[in-house]
């Protein structure tokens, strides 16, 4: 094992690469998504175009500045300005727009309309479309009664105060960007581990030094694990250092900080070890399938970036379609994600967390078998 530490020391610039990496990714993703997990449609540019001038269109209108901000001054060439961007959306009621809300059944033709900028973000537009749909209901179901008893609607219209919304389990605070970007890159930085690995056995096995060892009585297996602890401690150096990035500096770059309040620590240690398990058996094997230096480098990368993406790190999984939600659940870092989650999001225990260590184990040691049995018959 000194020897794989002192290997694993001397090559400084690939140990920082393997610390910073994740870090980067960490920071910059939280940055740049952070509107997808928390659209503020407050802060939209948009303006209000009635060519109804109702009292229920004057509710509307209320109801709308009240819970999106007060809307800019229309101006005449509103579609243009809407193409150029420099509006984010203009809400429209047509004339008529009373009386069609007014008449059971289904109106022949929209009354309420949303032009949208073409840039706006899917996640806005959708929040957008699901506010404006409530609205109308409301409004509409109010009007329908009033209409029944005789009366004139009067009173806030909202079916809000009727609603009332309990987390199953205690939460902090909202499934933020940073919340979903530190486990997913965290995830993403431990596996990496598997090239740097990959890497150095290819490399070791080139020289004949490992063919050597063989020759002095140290057993393939003992060589095997001698390389896998120095990286799991490389592994735990990561996620305390990205934890640690999400909890302190995220907060001075303006985004939401990554909270661990009332997390369970033996819960966290036990995915952590269990995805490093996973992370270090995946490197053992693929060095074992490999035969030169650079297909370790570009397997092992490779193997990386496609089980990043199938896995939930690089998309998340609920923008997926049914069928690549079905594959996610197949990938080793969606395990070692939805293991993260349950833990810090959802703040499971121990009793939470052994499944997705289970499979994670499990894998790492299959994989380890696998490529302990390969290394042996190489070396022979």
């Amino acid at each position: 094992m000194r020897k794989e530490l002192i290997a694993l020391l001397r090559d400084s610039h690939a140990l920082a690469a393997l610390f910073l990496m994740p870090v980067v990714f960490i920071v910059l993703m939280s940055l740049a998504l952070e509107r997808l997990y928390e659209p503020r449609l407050d802060t939209l540019r948009h303006a209000l175009h009635s060519l109804d001038d109702s009292a229920a269109a004057r509710r509307l209108q209320a109801r709308w500045a009240a819970d999106h901000g007060p809307a800019v001054q229309l101006p005449t060439d509103w579609r243009s300005r809407l193409a150029r961007g420099e509006l984010d959306y203009v809400l429209e009621l047509d004339a008529g727009f009373a009386r069609a809300l007014g008449e059971p059944g289904t109106p022949p033709a929209p009354v309420a309309w949303l032009h949208a900028d073409p840039g706006l973000d899917g996640a806005a537009r959708a929040r957008l479309e699901a506010d404006l749909g409530a609205a109308l209901g409301e409004l509409r179901a109010m009007m329908m009664m009033a209409r029944a008893l005789g009366e004139s609607p009067s009173g806030d219209f909202s079916i809000r105060p009727f609603i009332g919304i309990r987390e199953a389990g205690e939460r902090p605070q909202a499934a933020s960007s940073v919340q979903q970007n530190v486990p997913a890159w965290l995830v993403f930085g431990m596996f990496f581990v598997s090239a740097a690995i990959s890497s150095l056995v290819v490399q070791e096995r080139e020289h004949g030094t490992l063919a050597r060892l063989v020759s002095l009585g140290v057993s393939p297996r003992s060589q095997l694990l001698a390389k896998a602890l120095p990286y799991m401690a490389v592994n735990g150096v990561q996620a305390a250092l990205m934890l640690a990035v999400g909890v302190f500096l995220m907060p001075l770059l303006g985004a939401a900080g990554f909270s661990l309040a009332g997390v369970s620590w033996p819960a966290l240690v036990l995915v952590v070890t269990a995805i490093s398990v996973a992370s270090v058996g995946t490197g053992l094997l693929i060095a074992a399938l490999v035969r030169t230096h650079t297909q370790a480098n570009t397997v092992a990368p490779l193997c990386n970036i496609l089980m990043a993406a199938v896995g939930g790190i690089m998309v998340p999984t609920f923008a997926m379609p049914a069928a690549m939600q079905a594959a996610a659940r197949l990938s080793p870092m969606n395990w070692s994600l939805e293991g993260l989650l349950a833990v810090v999001l959802r703040h499971g225990g121990l009793a939470e967390a052994a499944p997705w260590a289970m499979r994670l184990v499990l894998f790492g040691l299959l994989a380890l078998v696998a490529g302990e049995r390969l290394f042996r018959r190489r070396l022979t």
